[in-house]
């Protein structure tokens, strides 16, 4: 449906709410295979979302009518493949600075692309892009985001934390949806100009524990660093005994989560 609610040039105008279903991700995924193209900055939000997923192919479990659960059709063509991890920084940077307005300056991006409130996970980010052979074609871009839901599973409750349990009141969903868009759309319009440099000096700023002593487990090992970097690729740099090693996501894991 046309949205005209959002102050957005094409960022969910096309707007398109569902009760129910298993992924947005997969319902996008599936509006984007048939032969009628489906325009760039399509939002697909779904009330309840029963098998969201997330990195590392974890389930994302939310309480149906609490939270925020969509994703977004973006075809950023104009980016190299090598570059991917571009569109990351840009989604991650957006979120967090469309969450400032409520939360305030503890809000950060941890990498590669989860958003943290202090020492708890707020929102998860799933990316999904489609090539076609070196050409970068579309980004499907699920996000999920705790908003008022305020008891979470044993198994997350001391890592999850929402802004409805942060606040102590409810956020309007479709309001915080409305600036989300508006904050993604602005920083993908900035990415279209080719300033790369700036967007990265933006995530680094804002990157959970950049810069800081903390804990991490490689394998079986468990080691101090210091994140120092992220490279073009999107690996993380970690500074261990005056060496920098770079990590992907699925190498490292973040510990001590205290609060």
């Amino acid at each position: 449906m046309q949205n005209n609610t959002f102050s957005t040039l094409f960022v969910g105008q096309n707007l398109i709410k569902l009760s129910e279903v298993d992924s947005t991700n997969n319902f996008m995924k599936l509006l984007v295979s048939k032969s009628e193209p489906l325009p760039e900055g399509t939002v697909i939000m779904a009330d309840h979302q029963y098998a969201g997923r997330g990195q590392k192919e974890m389930t994302w479990y939310t309480e149906p009518g609490k939270n925020l659960t969509f994703t977004l059709l973006l075809k950023p063509t104009f980016l190299k493949i090598s570059d991917q991890f571009l569109l990351n920084m840009v989604i991650s940077l957006a979120v967090r600075n469309a969450l400032v307005r409520w939360l305030g300056e503890d809000v950060k991006v941890k990498w590669p692309n989860d958003i943290y409130y202090r020492n708890q996970k707020l929102a998860g980010m799933l990316i999904e892009n489609i090539l076609s052979g070196n050409t970068y074609k579309s980004a499907i871009i699920g996000i999920g985001l705790n908003v008022n839901q305020r008891t979470f599973t044993d198994t997350i409750a001391a890592k999850a934390t929402s802004l409805g349990r942060i606040l102590q009141q409810d956020v309007d969903l479709i309001q915080l949806l409305a600036e989300i868009c508006s904050h993604i759309e602005s920083n993908y319009l900035k990415l279209k100009t080719g300033n790369y440099a700036s967007l990265k000096v933006d995530y680094l700023a804002h990157l959970y524990r950049f810069g800081q002593i903390a804990e991490y487990r490689q394998s079986d090992e468990t080691f101090e660093g210091e994140i120092t970097d992220i490279s073009p690729e999107g690996l993380l740099g970690l500074r261990r005994n005056d060496t920098t090693f770079y990590y992907n996501f699925k190498e490292i894991e973040f510990l001590n989560y205290s609060q």
